[in-house]
């Protein structure tokens, strides 16, 4: 499997009304949110998308792969070997004001704990991206075209539907081709990961894109590009798995922040809303 973020070329050439705790207003509108899940992100020239918002307290991150701060190759997979920027590296997020700062990584953490599960170690591949203080009144936590999320759930049977929004620069800023719908093929890992096969499949720039179910409830972190069992499938760890690893390593209270607006689970609605 490979890790799927895109490296421009330029860096190559050089649900609920929801209030924040302590912030003194409320989500920016879901339709003039500049920044929201499915912004792209960029770690030293390397581009990701966003998958959702979350909060400790009053303060307020954004999500993105913990392998989109790597400093190894693309086959470089395991979280507990694979090098990383450190925290407090600047991380440009789209439509903010202000570069954000990387606050938590999963692989860092695991190589910190001495983490030795080999399913922990391949699939929790997750990071934070504390925002600007003034830039949150410019955040809205809803999926664009979606809505939601309305909560973290679980993947549920084989052949479950699943709904994401790519924004890879690959697609070249044309945003009908960022909504996506597909099915669970595979689980893997014990329960770590699930591959997932949609119907354009994630490209590199698509890492860290969130991955919600036929609820709405948010399931999954796109982590992979898979060459099995199908190739062109991508591998999805689990964000419920990878909350709670944040949680019993520095981030005791983070919580996922439900979208603003209800979860409309229509591939062409999204398409057209684009």
């Amino acid at each position: 499997m490979l890790r799927i973020k895109l490296v421009t070329a330029l860096s190559m050439a050089i649900a609920v009304f929801t209030l924040l705790p302590g912030v003194a207003s409320a989500w920016a509108p879901a339709g003039t949110a500049k920044v929201h899940p499915g912004v792209q992100t960029f770690t030293e020239g390397a581009q990701c998308t966003s998958n959702f918002v979350f909060q400790e307290g009053s303060t307020v991150f954004i999500g993105q792969a913990a392998h989109c701060s790597g400093t190894g190759g693309q086959t470089e997979t395991d979280g507990c070997t694979s090098g990383s920027l450190p925290i407090g590296t600047p991380v440009e997020v789209s439509g903010a004001s202000r570069k954000g700062t990387l606050a938590y990584n999963s692989w860092l953490t695991m190589q910190a704990a001495g983490e030795k599960d080999p399913d922990t170690c391949a699939y929790n591949d997750l990071a934070l991206v504390r925002l600007d203080p003034a830039d949150v009144g410019s955040v809205n936590p809803s999926v664009p075209g979606y809505g939601g999320p309305t909560g973290v759930g679980t993947v549920g049977d084989l052949g479950s539907t699943v709904f994401s929004y790519g924004n890879s620069e690959l697609r070249g800023g044309i945003a009908k081709l960022s909504p996506k719908q597909g099915t669970v093929i595979q689980n893997e890992g014990g329960g770590w990961s699930h591959i997932v096969v949609t119907l354009t499949p994630g490209v590199p720039g698509d890492s860290g894109s969130g991955f919600m179910n036929e609820a709405g409830q948010a399931i999954g972190v796109l982590s992979t590009l898979q060459l099995a069992p199908l190739a062109g499938t991508n591998g999805a760890g689990d964000i419920g798995r990878e909350i709670t690893y944040a949680r019993a390593h520095g981030f005791p209270n983070l919580q996922l922040v439900p979208g603003t607006q209800a979860f409309k689970p229509d591939l062409v609605g999204a398409i057209l809303g684009a």
